[in-house]
């Protein structure tokens, strides 16, 4: 039983022909110089005059039917989308900003912690340097004073 009529035979050879002479064309109006291309489009003319040709293929023929049906699906579902975007970017911006405060205000709060650490550190290292100056002070006028007294002693002592 054969599954293509005389008219698809036709026709396919028919745009065979015009595909070797440079003279086939696609629905775009670009030149077909693809073998297979040119059967599809002679296959197609015979379905369109009611020749006895089979169904497209769903995966390897219908892939320009799907792709224009998921243009038109996806184009629907864009639109809806953008309209549920617009409530749900608000949500966002604002979850978003109150992070953003959430996190400058721990960067603040850290950075004044440090900030009085290195101040307390200071103070601490200037008193700490501060004390050692007044115990060296102290210490050189401890001595001196020794020294006097033992030079007024000594010379009590000649006299």
């Amino acid at each position: 039983m054969a599954s293509y009529g005389k008219k698809a035979q036709d026709k396919v050879e028919k745009t065979m022909h015009e595909r070797k002479h440079g003279t086939l064309r696609s629905g775009s109006g670009k030149k077909v110089t693809s073998r297979k291309q040119a059967i599809a489009i002679g296959l197609s003319e015979a379905r369109k005059e009611g020749g006895k040709v089979p169904a497209k293929k769903k995966s390897s023929t219908g892939g320009a039917r799907k792709s224009a049906a998921k243009k038109s699906t996806t184009a629907r579902k864009t639109a809806a989308k953008k309209t549920t975007a617009k409530k749900t970017t608000a949500k966002k911006t604002t979850a978003k900003k109150t992070t953003a405060k959430k996190a400058a205000a721990k960067k603040a709060a850290a950075r004044k912690s440090t900030a009085r650490k290195t101040t307390a550190r200071k103070s601490s290292a200037h008193k700490t340097t501060a004390r050692k100056h007044s115990a060296r002070k102290s210490t050189g006028r401890k001595t001196a004073a020794k020294k006097s007294t033992a030079r007024k002693s000594s010379s009590r002592k000649s006299s």
